[in-house]
């Protein structure tokens, strides 16, 4: 079981391809890395897998445990167990975090099943432990105001609480400071098993020196050109991506 991406091509709304035949294997139990320089097509990747309206598909395909997630709407995707954590989580003003979180596990149940609040709340609360939140995030409207770190860990206790079958996590680690990204991979960690697969984007290294990845990708021009395993993060951090240049065409 995995998620599969197969000669993947997508533009924006205005032609412009962006995505030119991504080829990648993500299997359940497994951590994968995808790094590359800005422009390079990593977030576009994660939003075209979770279903953004703002990009086509031009052709290639993606299915998770066999299913089209291309035939899918975006809430179809969330439901069946796509989860995408933001680099800029929006905010949703006069919609408070638990009401958020209740709201997308009740769509999960079947038709007339209700929630149990006291189990809910005793769940949530213990996650919230896990990441350090003060209970009053839960009364607070979903990232309104929250500072930079304060958004991101709320996006992992999203997760958390969904306990989807894949999760994208686009740029976590940016901006926060060394204490905040330990908390964040401490979340991350604990939902790693042989269940449920993670695509991991950064720019950076250290985010890997917390969550340890089974694959490294390198991501350039739309393509995957390069992959390895944990050893690559570390090359990339001394030498960059000068290799880069030799790919480019004349």
């Amino acid at each position: 079981m995995s998620l599969q991406i197969k000669d993947l091509h997508a533009t924006l709304e205005d032609g412009t391809e962006i995505l030119k035949g991504v080829t990648l294997e993500i299997p359940k139990g497994e951590v994968h890395a995808i790094m590359g320089p800005n422009g390079s097509g990593k977030s576009t990747l994660s939003k075209v897998i979770s279903g953004h309206e703002g990009y086509v598909v031009t052709s290639g395909s993606v299915t998770m445990d066999g299913e089209n997630l291309l035939e899918m709407e975006v809430d179809e995707r969330s439901r069946a167990g796509i989860f995408l954590a933001f680099q800029y989580p929006s905010e949703v003003p006069g919609v408070s975090n638990a009401n958020f979180i209740r709201a997308a596990l009740q769509a999960r149940l079947p038709k007339g099943e209700e929630i149990d609040a006291v189990a809910y709340y005793k769940h949530l609360y213990s996650k919230m432990d896990l990441l350090e939140m003060d209970r009053k995030f839960t009364a607070r409207a979903v990232n309104e105001g929250f500072s930079g770190g304060e958004k991101k860990r709320n996006e992992i206790l999203q997760m958390i609480m969904l306990e989807p079958k894949y999760a994208l996590l686009d740029e976590t680690d940016s901006g926060l400071d060394i204490d905040a990204l330990k908390i964040v991979a401490k979340g991350v960690n604990s939902m790693r098993s042989e269940d449920r697969g993670f695509l991991l984007i950064t720019h950076y290294q250290r985010l890997l020196d917390y969550i340890k990845p089974d694959h490294v990708h390198v991501m350039s021009a739309g393509r995957i050109v390069r992959s390895g395993g944990p050893e690559l993060a570390l090359e990339l951090e001394e030498t960059g991506y000068d290799f880069l240049k030799e790919l480019a065409p004349a």
